[in-house]
């Protein structure tokens, strides 16, 4: 069985970060691992409280996996703080990690940053250029070029800038009123748009989360980019598709949708 790795933090009502991860990782078909970054206080309406991890234990724990359980793909979440990220990046290349994929988490939908200003240099010079893909929403890919995205020229000249500048293939997602749901992938082979229908829900919840860790699974079983992306399209459409409505806030998808076994059906006596 193929294996892959999250790094990321928690969300204890599961919708996304590491509980989001280990869902998607483990509904299409590979065996997966993870460490911590911090323990995080969230549910659908919003952040109240995070916990660091230290350098020192994530770094633990990174060798744990690495010496026992090598991984076929590494995804990485959102990572708070200039001393974790200088440690994620050490750990990967004393590994020689493979297929990396790396959700650049730094700015929210509605602008606000998530992260330090520090923390945000210290991604682009020591994480970004070691990953195989990115996955930057509009305001991340903003950040990461300086240029306004307007348009989908622009998404794909800011794609083509990231690729460029890093050397990593970029999987720019679409939305924020650009387009439905066109995500834009570049990488050595030229530009490639993934088409797909906007669903209309409000239960977006680990969006980001559960695509990476979608391609990061597909990488791990063998397909090249371009059919990870695919089939990560593919199942992030049917886990929102699915319409699960839980929660007060914008609710987590249904990262289940597609199993049905002995061991899932319900008890309707």
């Amino acid at each position: 069985m193929k294996t892959a790795l999250t790094i990321a933090g928690t969300d204890p009502t599961g919708g996304a970060g590491i509980q989001a991860d280990i869902k998607t990782m483990t509904a299409n078909g590979v065996y997966a691992m993870s460490a911590i970054t911090a323990l995080v206080a969230q549910n659908t309406t919003g952040v109240t409280a995070i916990m660091e991890t230290t350098p020192e234990f994530l770094g633990q724990q990174l060798d744990c996996i690495f010496t026992d359980i090598f991984p076929d793909a590494v995804k990485i979440g959102m990572v708070s703080c200039s001393a974790l990220i200088e440690k994620i990046a050490e750990k990967l290349i004393q590994y020689q990690a493979k297929h990396i994929v790396l959700d650049p988490v730094m700015v929210a939908t509605s602008g606000s940053k998530l992260i330090s200003e520090e923390a945000i240099i210290t991604l682009k010079n020591k994480l970004i250029p070691l990953a195989e893909i990115i996955t930057p929403n509009i305001p991340e890919a903003e950040e990461l070029t300086g240029m306004s995205i307007k348009n989908t020229s622009d998404m794909e000249r800011s794609a083509q800038i990231i690729f460029e500048t890093y050397g990593c293939a970029v999987l720019l997602k679409g939305g924020h009123s650009l387009n439905d749901a066109n995500d834009l992938l570049i990488n050595k082979n030229g530009i490639h748009w993934i088409y797909g229908k906007c669903i209309k829900t409000k239960n977006t919840h680990g969006t980001g989360c559960t695509l990476s860790s979608a391609i990061a699974s597909n990488l791990a079983k063998g397909f090249n980019l371009l059919e990870s992306v695919e089939q990560a399209k593919q199942y992030i459409s049917g886990a929102l598709g699915a319409m699960l409505d839980l929660g007060a806030g914008s609710g987590p998808m249904n990262h289940a949708f597609a199993i049905q076994n002995l061991f899932t059906k319900e008890n309707l006596s």
